[in-house]
């Protein structure tokens, strides 16, 4: 029997990962991505989950008006558990996501109501004779290596097809290690889409609109997660003091740094990132 072949996901990704576990679990939303604030919310304003979903189905208009009107059918890639891909499909687009996780295959079924084709693959394997008017990359590029994406990108798509990225990138391309480290660099992004045969048709910077979101996942961590982690040690101090003592070297071996620098993810994001709205066109 052949053995299943073992994908080496990177740690980056991983935290990644974790941090979308958690972002489900805190919004209890059918979208997975940072959102748009419009308007932006004042100096002092408070910030709510409740705002945070307005802000998401914000954002989805907003992948909307970047679609031009010769589109009919959509890849929806790393597809997540199908917010964008009900928008779309309830606007009369043709749609079908992908992504390589079970429990969002799940999620994904249920809140299409299985109306909605779903392919259970990583994006670099699929394989399909089908062409595409459009894929949609909403904060999945960065999970796919530029060369990887913009190749099977070309391949998948009908000649003058687009490409619609929205996602975090790196505006530094000195930033290479950290949480938000496996962001493509916006300079090695564009020079993989040109060498595949795309061109920029539409470009914008909604860094401004998505940072809010940052802001609340940071509060709410420091409310909730915090308290929460500091609540569980003192009730094993007390009830195993052994493991109490493991438990806070493992904790400053391995977890502090992170949680450190999970807090700083807005100083880190401002310093580093941007987050960018690419609509791309292949050559006819």
């Amino acid at each position: 029997m052949q053995k299943q072949k073992i994908t080496q996901i990177p740690k980056p990704t991983r935290y990644q990962n974790a941090a979308i576990d958690y972002y489900m679990g805190i919004t209890g939303s059918s979208y997975l991505h940072y959102g748009y604030w419009e308007p932006l919310p004042q100096p002092g304003e408070e910030l709510n989950i409740s705002r945070l979903r307005v802000a998401q189905k914000a954002y989805t208009e907003k992948l909307f008006s970047f679609i031009p009107e010769d589109v009919q059918n959509i890849l929806d890639v790393g597809c997540g558990i199908g917010g964008n891909a009900v928008y779309l499909d309830e606007r009369g687009f043709a749609v079908e996501g992908l992504a390589p996780d079970i429990i969002q295959q799940e999620k994904f079924i249920q809140n299409t109501k299985g109306k909605i084709p779903f392919h259970l693959t990583r994006f670099e394997d699929f394989q399909s004779s089908k062409k595409y008017d459009l894929i949609l990359f909403s904060e999945s590029s960065q999970y796919i290596a530029v060369d990887d994406l913009a190749q099977g990108a070309a391949g998948l798509l009908s000649r003058g097809g687009y490409l619609l990225i929205a996602d975090m990138m790196r505006a530094d391309a000195e930033y290479t290690e950290g949480i938000f480290s496996n962001c493509h660099v916006v300079s090695e992004l564009k020079i993989a889409l040109e060498k595949a045969g795309f061109s920029l048709i539409k470009t914008e910077d909604i860094s401004h609109a998505i940072a809010p979101t940052i802001d609340l996942s940071i509060d709410n961590f420091r409310t909730f997660g915090l308290t929460t982690i500091k609540y569980i040690a003192d009730v094993v101090k007390i009830a195993v003091p052994p493991i109490h003592a493991i438990g806070s070297w493992a904790f400053k071996r391995w977890l502090e740094k992170l949680i450190v620098e999970g807090l700083q993810a807005k100083k880190i994001f401002e310093s580093h990132l941007c987050y960018e709205i690419q609509l791309w066109q292949l050559s006819k």
